[in-house]
C-alpha cells in the first residue's frame, strides 16, 4: 500500500511474524499464571497446614504433625524437630519423619542427635539456615554410621512465648534441588504457627492434668475390705479440662456386710463433678445410718439430693455383699445403671440382669426393686460405667458382650491387673470417662 504523499512506504510485517510474537506473549502470560497458581497452591497448603496443626491438642501429636506438615509443604524427603532442654544448649528430644524402615533399622543403637555439628549451629545462631552441601559446611562433623546420605538442609528455630523451644530441620527435596528462599519463607511462617500450637498443647495438657487430679481427689482410696479383694480404676475422657461424674465407693458396714456402689452423673463439667462428690458423701452417711435394703438407701439418697441440691440426673448401682450360709450373697438395687458382671473362677461370665429402676433425680416416689444372687468362692463382681462399653457405631449389647468376653479371658489375673486390663482393652470408643470397681470373694 502506498504511503501518504511525501512519506516512505512502511514495510508490511508478515502474518507469521506477528503470530510468533503473540504466541511468545501468550506463553509469557501462561508462565505467569502457572507461577501464580503455584503460589496460590502453596499459600492454600500453608493455610491448611496451620489449621491442621492448630486442631491437635496432644503435644507429641503436635510435634509430629509439625514435622510431617513442613516436609509436605516444601516436598522434602526427611524432616526432624529437635526440642531444646532447659539449658537451651542441646536437644533433649528429636522427632523424626521420612526414614524408611531399613534406614530406621540401620540407626538402631545410635543415640539421637544432641545438637552438635550443623544442627548445633542453628541452636547457637537461631536464624534461618540453608545449606546446599552439608559436608562442606564449616560446622559439619559428619554423620554417624548407618545414617542416610543427606546433602541439603533447611532449618528454622521455633519460639514459644519469646523463648526458643526447638529447631525444625528439613533435608533433601524430592526434585534434588537445594532449598530456596520460597521454601525458607514457607518454613518461617509455619514455625510461627507451630509455636502457637505448641503453647496451646502445653496449656491443654496442664488443664487436662489439673482436671484429672481434681477428679481423682474426689474419688476414694479403697479401704481394706478383708476377706474380699477390691480394686478400682478411673480413666478420664481425653478432652482437655474434662470433668466427669463417674464415681465409685466401697466400705465395710457395721452389720458385717460390704457396701459397693458405682454411679454416673449426667454431664461433663464442674457441676457434674460437684454433684458426684455430694452423692458419694451423702450415700456413705446413709449406709452407716440406715441398714435397710439397697433400694431403701437409694430412695433416701434420691430424696436427700432433691431436698438439699438441684442435682442432675444420676445413675447408680448399690450393692451389699452379705454373709449367708457360710458363703456370700450380692444384694443390690439399681437406679437406671448397667448391670453388674459376675465372673467365676472357671471363666464363666454373666450379667446380673434385673429391673434397673429409675435414675436418681427423676421421681423420688417410685420404688426401685431389690435383687439377690449368690456369689461362689473366688468370684469377681464387676461394677462399671457406660464409658467402658459405649461406642457410637455399635449397639450397647455388642459392647457388653465384648466386655464379658474380656472378663472371662482374664479372670485368673490378680484383681488390680484384671481391672487394668479391662480398662486397657475396653470396647468403647474412649470418648467418655470410665470407672470400674471390682470385688473378689475369698476362695474358701
Amino acid at each position: 500500500m502506498a504511503g501518504r504523499e511525501g512519506e516512505p512506504e512502511q514495510p508490511r510485517v508478515p502474518d507469521f511474524v506477528r503470530l510468533d510474537a503473540q504466541l511468545d506473549e501468550l506463553s509469557q502470560i501462561a508462565g505467569q499464571l502457572r507461577e501464580l497458581a503455584t503460589v496460590r497452591d502453596r499459600m492454600q497448603g500453608l493455610l491448611d497446614a496451620v489449621l491442621a496443626i492448630s486442631r491437635e491438642t496432644d503435644l507429641p501429636s503436635v510435634l509430629h504433625r509439625i514435622v510431617t506438615t513442613a516436609m509436605s509443604l516444601v516436598a522434602a524427603r526427611y524432616g526432624a524437630l529437635g526440642v531444646l532442654d532447659e539449658s537451651g544448649e542441646e536437644l533433649e528430644q528429636f522427632i523424626t519423619a521420612g526414614l524408611s524402615e531399613p534406614e530406621f533399622d540401620a540407626l538402631a543403637g545410635i543415640e539421637f542427635p544432641r545438637g552438635r555439628g550443623v544442627l548445633g549451629h542453628l541452636i547457637h545462631h537461631p536464624e534461618p539456615l540453608r545449606v546446599d552441601d552439608i559436608p562442606s559446611h564449616p560446622a559439619s562433623v559428619g554423620f554417624p554410621p548407618g545414617h542416610p546420605h543427606m546433602r541439603t538442609l533447611l532449618g528454622v528455630a521455633i519460639s514459644v512465648r519469646g523463648t526458643i523451644y526447638g529447631d525444625l530441620y528439613l533435608s533433601q527435596r524430592y526434585d534434588g534441588r537445594p532449598f530456596d528462599r520460597d521454601d525458607e519463607d514457607i518454613l518461617i511462617t509455619l514455625a510461627g504457627a507451630a509455636g502457637i500450637a505448641i503453647e496451646n498443647a502445653r496449656l491443654f495438657g496442664q488443664i487436662r492434668d489439673s482436671a484429672e487430679n481434681f477428679q481423682r481427689l474426689l474419688l476414694p482410696t479403697l479401704p481394706d475390705l478383708h476377706p474380699f479383694t477390691a480394686a478400682a480404676i478411673y480413666r478420664p475422657a481425653p478432652t482437655p479440662g474434662h470433668l466427669g461424674g463417674d464415681w465409685y465407693d466401697a466400705i465395710w458396714l457395721p452389720d458385717n456386710a460390704c457396701a459397693v456402689v458405682i454411679g454416673d452423673v449426667v454431664g461433663h463439667d464442674l457441676r457434674a463433678a460437684a454433684a458426684m462428690a455430694q452423692a458419694r458423701s451423702m450415700l456413705r452417711a446413709l449406709l452407716f445410718d440406715r441398714l435397710t435394703p439397697p433400694s431403701g438407701v437409694l430412695r433416701q439418697l434420691d430424696r436427700t439430693l432433691h431436698a438439699v441440691a438441684n442435682a442432675p440426673v444420676t445413675t447408680a448401682c448399690l450393692g451389699r455383699i452379705e454373709p449367708e450360709d457360710g458363703g456370700w450373697t450380692l444384694h443390690w438395687s439399681s437406679a437406671g445403671h448397667l448391670p453388674p458382671l459376675l465372673v467365676t473362677p472357671d471363666r464363666q461370665a454373666q450379667y446380673l440382669h434385673a429391673e434397673p429402676g429409675l435414675p436418681l433425680a427423676v421421681n423420688t416416689e417410685l420404688h426401685r426393686p431389690d435383687h439377690t444372687h449368690p456369689l461362689p468362692p473366688g468370684a469377681t463382681v464387676v461394677f462399671f460405667t457406660d464409658g467402658l462399653i459405649e461406642h457410637p457405631d455399635h449397639p450397647v449389647d455388642e459392647g457388653l458382650t465384648a466386655l464379658a468376653a474380656l472378663g472371662a479371658a482374664y479372670a485368673a489375673l490378680p484383681l488390680q491387673e484384671f481391672v487394668q486390663t479391662l480398662a486397657d482393652h475396653h470396647p468403647s470408643d474412649g470418648h467418655d470417662d470410665m470407672a470400674i470397681l471390682a470385688l473378689r470373694t475369698p476362695h474358701s
